[in-house]
């Protein structure tokens, strides 16, 4: 109890704190927010949507906008918070993305009028719900034709005032028609469109032969930007067999004569207009691409456009070629095709996304054809009855008649005739207008026809084929009514396209590298140098290779990570002998704790290098191990890890070399010795035969060592252990 004069309110009574297991308070606390996430929020179900996606289609369906006209964007999300608490903002965006005039899908299912922006604008806002207006297009009589003839569960909203469809029973595979993105609690999804012809034609090949080539009838991914995707069978086939993998998707261009301009009017998908144009400035800022004198956005009402200005005389095929490098001109799109399947999240490949879509596609084909089955039934059911009426009207209105109470007409007419409650319900509901042989008539003769219709539906149910073939059927009308050309282009020779190497527009003219043991390094032409002085370096740092190259040379940073950095020596920006220079490590991203540890510089990759280990043993790799056709900037395993590296040596010849080891022993031999090994973490071969607590020290060209008779050191064999080297040498290890 609070002390008498403590305030109101507070307690002076210490606070009971209750020790908690870690491990309990994630299950407790973050698993079920875990799994709230990837089940309700980010991750689509086998329909292709979201629950997001799904309330806010349901409700335009429950408010009449699948026939009707537009009612304003505002309207609906009001409406939809009934059944999606999670505001308005988020709602708005979910209807933005599936608009007509957002342009995010393949085939959007809001037909939609205003500004909604575009996907392809990473800075262009759309208006506020209050201007824009919006239904439901035509494709989605395909998602809502079987919703009110149970073909899927319903279950109650938040607050348990309303029911909403599970899922949505979609006719076509939407979960491939329709691109999307999500980010759960430790997975996440990308699924790239298809076209909706090539979806419905493979739905139907692999349901008639599930070993059906895929790519035969789905080549490839489509974008409604369009593009030209870069054809690797391969890759594709990786995708399409495990949902993951990344595929290269470039834009497409024109050159304007007459205006010396370049106008890019499609990007791959995963870019923006924004994103692009700030990058080739950045490039031209930085001296890399200098052919360009400006690139603008030109987008108007009749589609995208980006303008690049190139200078005179230059070359728009090479100037592409460099931008396609350099830019998201040419972007990849990774997928992971991650999935609900019965509330679970799996990682399917195409045909099994397509296996597991028919599946789902035949249970709710089913329920929509015995929800028919039984209504055919229960009218059947009335008929007969009425039947019955027929053989004598004037009795059945006796009875009604001389029945004194209300409540005792349907008894009554289920004693005289022989009929059940739901019968007799149905004949004393008739109108008295209705009460003639005519119109008994009439409606009896329906009796065959619908005994025919139940018996064909109760063998639909039965029959597992017969509903294949209804949704085979369904399939391919509606890739005839709503299928569209693709629009992203299919490169054929992509491959020889991709590998071809860069074409490098910087000026080519003779530089000399300055690389000091810290890793700072420094690009000085010739004239430069003849008028600097001595170069600039920190007080506990020194010069450790000076090289004479190109401006166009490759240069390769080693770390001691057996790590290789490459960049071009055009990268960096002409210095001089009074500056330090750029530093190595932050200009090219090395890890932490990561140090560097020596620089080749190659033009055409045609040298040899040598990797000395402290084990004795050398390594002779080709550079040409080290050329990729692709634009990657670090190498894995660039060097053996199983002893530290004690020396590294470039050579375009072979050359003399002299090996120290800690015990002061030395050994002369040949590059020529020694055998070439492709594989960049190849062991080598054992040099230098050591003792006991002895390691190889170092290996420096026969010029530099200090070796002033060389044949008492030579050996003709290798291994070798040396001969002790008798002039004072200082080594450091």
């Amino acid at each position: 109890m609070p002390k008498k004069n403590s305030p109101p309110g507070k307690s002076l009574e210490p606070a009971i704190i209750r020790e908690q297991p870690i491990t309990e308070t994630l299950e407790l606390n973050y698993m079920p927010y875990a799994m709230s996430v990837i089940v309700s929020r980010a991750i689509p179900e086998i329909d292709g949507f979201k629950p997001s996606q799904r309330k806010l289609l349901y409700t335009m369906y429950k408010m009449g906008l699948i026939s009707g006209s537009r009612t304003k964007s505002a309207n609906i999300v009001g409406q939809t918070m009934r059944l999606n608490p999670h505001g308005d903002g988020p709602i708005y965006e979910t209807m933005v993305r599936l608009s007509t005039g957002n342009e995010a899908l393949l085939a959007p299912f809001v037909d939609s009028k205003g500004n909604f922006s575009k996907v392809y604008f990473r800075d262009t806002q759309y208006a506020a719900s209050r201007y824009t207006e919006a239904k439901l297009s035509k494709i989605c009589e395909e998602l809502f034709g079987d919703i009110d003839k149970d073909a899927v569960d319903f279950s109650d909203n938040y607050d348990g005032t309303m029911k909403e469809p599970v899922l949505l029973p979609s006719a076509f595979p939407n979960v491939l028609v329709s691109a999307n993105m999500g980010i759960a609690v430790g997975m996440a999804t990308n699924i790239c469109g298809f076209n909706l012809q090539e979806v419905c034609s493979a739905a139907i090949a692999r349901i008639k032969n599930p070993n059906t080539d895929l790519l035969s009838v789905l080549p490839a991914p489509d974008f409604p930007t369009g593009g030209e995707l870069l054809y690797d069978r391969d890759a594709l086939s990786k995708i399409y067999e495990t949902g993951r993998g990344s595929f290269k998707v470039q834009a497409k261009w024109r050159f304007v004569k007459e205006q010396n301009l370049v106008e890019v009017y499609e990007i791959p998908y995963s870019a923006t207009v924004e994103q692009i144009i700030d990058r080739i400035r950045e490039l031209y800022k930085d001296s890399k691409v200098k052919d360009i004198s400006d690139a603008r956005d030109e987008s108007d009402l009749k589609g995208l456009k980006i303008a690049i200005e190139l200078k005179r005389g230059a070359d728009p095929d090479k100037v592409m070629r460099r931008l396609m490098k350099l830019t998201p001109l040419r972007d990849s799109f990774s997928c992971n095709f991650n999935i609900l399947i019965a509330g679970s999240p799996k990682v399917l490949g195409v045909g099994e996304i397509l296996d597991e879509w028919t599946a789902w596609r035949t249970e709710t084909v089913r329920r929509r054809v015995f929800s028919d089955l039984t209504k055919k039934r229960e009218k059947l059911h009335l008929l007969k009855g009425l039947g019955k009426i027929l053989l004598d009207i004037d009795k059945a209105i006796a009875i009604i008649r001389e029945t004194e109470r209300e409540d005792e007409v349907v008894p009554n007419l289920m004693i005289g005739f022989g009929i059940d409650e739901t019968q007799a319900e149905y004949v004393a509901e008739i109108r008295l207008r209705n009460i003639n042989r005519e119109y008994i008539l009439k409606r009896t003769k329906e009796i065959s026809s619908l005994e025919a219709e139940i018996t064909d539906l109760a063998d639909i149910v039965s029959n597992k084929s017969r509903i294949v073939n209804i949704i085979v059927n369904e399939l391919t009308a509606i890739s005839k009514k709503f299928g569209t050309p693709r629009r992203t282009e299919i490169v054929s020779n992509a491959d020889e396209n991709d590998a071809a190497p860069e074409e490098d527009l910087s000026e080519d003219y003779p530089v000399t590298l300055f690389v000091s043991k810290h890793g700072y390094f420094k690009k000085i032409t010739p004239m430069s140098l003849r008028m600097s002085g001595e170069q600039k370096y920190k007080e506990d740092d020194s010069e450790l290779l000076r090289i004479e190259t190109s401006n166009l040379a490759d240069i390769i940073v080693f770390t001691d990570n057996h790590k290789a950095y490459k960049a071009k020596v055009s990268d960096f920006a002409d210095s001089r002998a009074s500056v330090l220079g750029d530093y190595l490590p932050a200009k090219l991203g090395f890890d932490d704790g990561e140090n560097f540890i020596s620089l080749i510089a190659t033009i055409d990759y045609t040298e040899s290098s040598l990797f000395a280990f402290a084990n004795g043993k050398a390594a002779r790799v080709p550079l040409e191990s080290y050329a990729t056709k692709t634009n990657r900037k670090k190498l894995l395993a660039a060097y053996n890890d199983k002893s530290p590296l004690r020396a590294l040596i470039c050579f375009k010849e072979d050359v003399e070399l002299a090996a120290f080891d800690t015990a002061g022993r030395a050994l002369v031999f040949s590059t020529a010795q020694l055998s070439p090994k492709f594989s960049r973490d190849t062991q080598g071969v054992q040099v230098m035969s050591l003792r006991a607590k002895t390691e190889l020290a170092a290996v420096l060209p026969l010029s530099d060592s200090g070796i002033e008779s060389p044949s008492g050191y030579r050996a003709a064999n290798l291994p070798a252990a040396g001969k002790r080297f008798t002039a004072q040498f200082k080594i450091d290890v």
